[in-house]
């Protein structure tokens, strides 16, 4: 192993974390500062809904929330400077989702969907913060399928006006951000008809209240209610009944109908044009991301800091008490999980750079589009299980501590615990990651249903597809390099990391595309896929971490401070070996690792932290979170957290 007696430049550390739009999270930084932003322990549901109001105001007059919109209406044109802007806005969670609400999905749709006159007509005051909106697509009985949303959107060409309508209760509008008390108006997914014919689903722009705030005729509207966390933020339930609005409402850039109801569109295919006009649920996906790993390094930032300063126990008798840190069984709680929290981070960075890249290119091929909606999916979904469980483990690392609102683990918890299944079911995203991954689907644009996936995989061949996702020459070196057995190189030869993680992979999509290839067609291939989503799930989750790896490598490539360099290398070893350890049991099955060099596996580990253990405050000060954001008192390093942990557990 390297020798760790190095030392790190936590300057050095933060502009990687940083990356592309260092700029914009340090405006952040700078903005979101004062007792409005400083986060406080949550108050009853109307007073933390006027709090998030006053934030969301603050915020409005900022450039942050204008990145992702043209110029001409006070933007930059640059989605990847506005998702960091999102993720950025961990002083308080609702003020996240409400800030995502407002300026990602309904003014983000508005501006993906419309054409000029929208944009001209409801932007500047969208980006302004005057028009409030919001993002009315799930429904109470679909929400993941979003191809079968019951909504019904009837065209009328003797008044050339929508009908919009809400069939019965299944059909409502349900957990709708900003519905319950600020939305004014809502981008509704609805199923389109005209002239006897059913277009399938596109949006409209709907009035939802007058200018005194109450519904309009039609519009019934019903809070959902205090929830588990997120109470800044206004969910409500909305459904129509018969409400009519113009023709112009139609967001028309994929379809439009004329006056006489003769509907067109440029993109002929019905399936294809519905998962283009899904684009907007990309950007979600990837902020959701940011957002959960961002709320991640401030549990990591509490918990390390506590960990350093709280002492329990002694080494011999009359010695000093031992800080909770240098015990190895807290070290293994904490310290893989802050090695994957910067694997995510870097690999989060590569996929907001991805997405940058292909709002800038003038017509993205369907190759890349299912290769970003695949690796969006699956980035959210492994971000968002990491957070749950690694703020779960330091809220139980600091004790009864930890228990106590006034140090913020409880409420990170609650807030980011929906970011399972909002923005799309985590279960149902890795399966999109899958699917993506077998040989031509992606170049489909088929139904995401099981039965859609049998009726293709009924005629097909299928194979593994390992393609490169960062620092393509640098990983290739390393992998060819790599020994061809793992019994001939360490546990630490970067290169036998690769190759392990991408043959695991392989195998497990060609396993999968036989099973699936063997099933034939009708019941029989939609039973087979039906058995097989253990298999489904199992190599999106081998996929992701594959990525995962090469995002570390490609950010250790781009480090240039040598010992900097050297703590890195140091946490990529730990992030790939406690990833090898979590799935020993497929390694061994699949004689992919000895019984011996498992073994040697899980010693990697425990050495690894050892050498990491002095380091852990430099890693975790390196994510910048300013002091009044992590607002916990066992976070203070002047151990006023000891006096906090005794009165607690009394």
């Amino acid at each position: 192993m390297v020798d760790a007696d190095i030392q790190p430049d936590v300057a050095q550390l933060q502009e990687l974390l940083d990356g592309r739009w260092a700029r914009v999270r340090q405006l952040a930084r700078d903005e979101l500062r004062g007792p409005l932003f400083t986060p406080v322990p949550e108050r009853g549901t109307e007073e933390h809904r006027d709090r998030v109001s006053a934030q969301l105001a603050a915020l409005a007059g900022t450039e942050l929330v204008g990145y992702g919109f043209p110029a001409t209406y006070g933007g930059s044109d640059d989605v990847g400077a506005s998702v960091v802007a999102f993720e950025m806005l961990v002083c308080d969670l609702s003020l996240m989702v409400k800030m995502g609400v407002q300026w990602g999905l309904f003014g983000g749709a508005l501006h993906a969907l419309g054409t000029e006159h929208h944009h001209r007509t409801y932007l500047p005051q969208v980006v302004s913060g005057q028009l409030l909106g919001c993002f009315a697509m799930t429904e109470t009985g679909h929400g993941s399928d979003v191809q079968r949303l019951r909504t019904t959107a009837e065209y009328d060409a003797a008044t050339e006006e929508f009908v919009v309508h809400t069939p019965d209760d299944d059909a409502r509008k349900d957990y709708i951000g900003n519905a319950a008390r600020d939305g004014r108006m809502a981008v509704v997914f609805a199923q389109l008809h005209t002239r006897g014919e059913e277009h399938g689903v596109h949006a409209l722009l709907v009035p939802l209240r007058d200018e005194h705030g109450h519904p309009r005729p039609g519009v019934r509207i019903e809070d959902c209610g205090r929830k588990f966390g997120l109470n800044g933020v206004d969910n409500g339930r909305i459904w129509f009944d018969r409400v009519r609005v113009p023709r112009a409402a139609l967001l028309d850039r994929y379809g439009q109908v004329a006056a006489d109801g003769t509907y067109s569109s440029p993109i002929a295919s019905r399936n294809r044009r519905f998962f283009t006009m899904l684009g907007t649920l990309v950007r979600g996906r990837i902020s959701v991301a940011g957002g959960a790993l961002n709320a991640t390094q401030a549990a990591l930032s509490i918990a390390v800091r506590y960990a350093e300063t709280r002492r329990q126990g002694e080494r011999a008798p009359g010695e000093e008490e031992v800080p909770l840190l240098d015990y190895r069984t807290h070290q293994r709680r904490l310290l893989p999980a802050l090695a994957r929290t910067y694997a995510l981070r870097f690999a989060q960075e590569e996929l907001v750079r991805a997405l940058y890249d292909s709002a800038h290119v003038q017509t993205l091929n369907d190759h890349d589009q299912r290769e970003l909606e695949a690796r969006a999916a699956g980035i959210k979904a492994v971000a968002t299980w990491h957070a749950t469980r690694t703020i779960q483990t330091c809220r139980e690392a600091c004790g009864g501590a930890g228990y106590l609102a006034a140090n913020r683990l409880p409420q990170l918890m609650a807030d980011t615990e929906v970011f399972t299944t909002f923005e799309g079911d985590n279960t149902v995203l890795m399966q999109l990651v899958t699917k993506g991954l077998l040989t031509d689907y992606r170049q489909e644009f088929g139904e995401l249903d099981p039965i859609g996936m049998a009726r293709f995989v009924a005629g097909q061949f299928f194979g593994a597809v390992i393609e490169r996702t960062a620092a393509r020459s640098v990983i290739e070196r390393l992998v060819d390099a790599a020994p061809g057995r793992s019994e001939s190189s360490g546990v630490h030869d970067r290169g036998w990391h690769l190759r392990l993680l991408e043959d695991r992979e392989r195998h497990m999509v060609d396993g999968l595309a036989r099973r699936l290839r063997r099933a034939g067609s009708g019941r029989a291939a939609f039973e087979e896929f039906n058995n097989t989503q253990d298999h489904i799930l199992a190599a999106a989750r081998a996929h992701i971490d594959r990525v995962v790896l090469e995002a570390f490598v490609a950010a250790i490539e781009r480090c240039t401070h040598d010992d900097t360099r050297t703590l890195l290398d140091l946490l990529c070893d730990l992030y790939v070996l406690s990833t090898i350890e979590e799935d020993r049991a497929w390694f061994l099955e699949h004689e992919r690792l000895t019984t011996a060099r498992a073994k040697a596996v899980k010693e990697g580990v425990n050495a690894l932290c050892a050498t990491l253990r002095p380091h852990a405050r430099t890693l975790v000060d390196a994510f910048a979170l300013p002091e009044e954001w992590l607002a916990a008192p066992i976070a203070v390093a002047d151990g006023t957290g000891r006096a906090q942990e005794h009165s607690a557990v009394g």
